[in-house]
């Protein structure tokens, strides 16, 4: 005869209607999950965006503009402006940047106007940038696409969307209409393109010039050509613009130019950055952290002299950027306060793992 159990008998409550579709969404991503890869959906938590990797734009102010990493990677970002707005020059210092960090950069030239002197002064290693200068849009948009699916690049550069002629633009006789074929060109591209770099971790910069549209009464007239689609691809847009000269005597040494992300789809947008662009070296990260470092009080400026504590740092700017040059640990020390000053707690932190990770030093955060 089998013993009868002690106690009362324990009965099962049914589950919550809210238990049963947790139930129900855990095993629909495990089938998600299973069908399509890893991170083919995710929870979007609090640590979401700042776990989204960056590439340095070489601008303190525009790299915190940009919520302090930089540009995000795996994401496409348009650059656009002015001739002569320093649009090539920031491409190029994120490139260099790219290298700094061991990357691979890639330069699709389609104006067929790289000067690789200028490229050199900026800090880019010649040696390793993969260039190439295609003969149509066609061609220019399928080499990107066959460097993103490599998997073996980290940045890839295309100057610029207003010379990404179509095949049959080219073929045409002169003065033949072409209506929208490079905005289906583009479209296109954007459609193919913006999985694959998400996957592959690529990011691809787009440099944009500016047109007038006619017969605009009120608002802005200014658009960017090839269309809406890369508009709205982009996680960030950036508006370049050269605002004065920056003389020594009567010689003009540089420019002044003025960086507005007027789109960020990783942090808050609208924010601006003004930096010098120096014509022997590049965008000036010394009067970048000078500007800064006067901003938030951690060097002093009275009259034409900057003072960091008891020490001088120079009379007038331009001697205030060269000794900041010339004393590397003077200019770390104030680096790092300025980035105290003006990034967020949590950013900060989630930085000071990405470099022990990037140094091998850590194993690599999950996101």
């Amino acid at each position: 005869m089998a013993k009868r159990t002690s106690g009362p008998a324990k009965v099962l409550q049914p589950k919550s209607e809210g238990d049963a579709r947790k139930d129900v969404l855990k095993r629909t991503i495990s089938q998600i999950e299973k069908s399509f890869g890893q991170g083919a959906i995710m929870r979007l938590d609090e640590e979401a965006y700042l776990n989204i990797p960056g590439i340095g734009t070489g601008s303190i102010s525009l790299d915190l503009a940009l919520g302090g990493k930089g540009i995000p990677k795996g994401r496409i970002v348009e650059v656009f402006g002015p001739e002569s707005s320093g649009k090539t020059t920031l491409a190029l210092s994120i490139a260099a940047q790219a290298q700094k960090n061991d990357g691979v950069a890639a330069f699709i030239d389609a104006e067929h106007a790289l000067d690789p002197s200028w490229a050199k002064k900026i800090g880019v290693d010649i040696d390793r940038m993969l260039v190439s200068q295609p003969d149509s849009g066609e061609q220019a948009l399928e080499i990107v696409e066959l460097l993103v699916r490599s998997n073996a690049v980290d940045l890839i550069v295309v100057d610029s969307v207003a010379a990404l002629i179509p095949r049959a633009e080219i073929e045409g006789d002169m003065g033949d209409a072409a209506v929208g074929l490079q905005a289906r060109l583009m479209s296109q591209a954007m459609r193919k393109l913006t999985g694959v770099i998400a996957r592959s971790q690529v990011t691809v910069v787009f440099i944009n010039q500016i047109r007038e549209k006619i017969g605009v009464m009120f608002g802005s007239p200014e658009t960017t050509p090839g269309g809406r689609a890369l508009k709205f691809f982009s996680s960030v847009r950036i508006d370049v613009r050269r605002t004065g000269a920056i003389k020594e005597g009567d010689q003009t040494v540089g420019s002044r130019t003025r960086a507005r992300v007027v789109k960020n789809k990783v942090a808050p947008p609208f924010r601006d950055a003004e930096f010098d662009i120096m014509y022997e070296e590049g965008i000036s990260s010394t009067g970048d952290l000078l500007d800064l470092a006067v901003e938030t009080g951690i060097v002093n400026k009275a009259g034409a002299w900057f003072s960091y504590g008891d020490i001088r740092v120079g009379q007038g700017r331009e001697a205030s950027k060269r000794f900041l040059a010339e004393n590397e640990d003077l200019f770390e020390e104030i680096k790092e306060r300025v980035l105290d000053a003006k990034l967020p707690k949590a950013v900060r932190e989630r930085l000071a793992k990405m470099e022990e990770e990037e140094a091998g030093d850590l194993e690599p955060v999950e996101a």
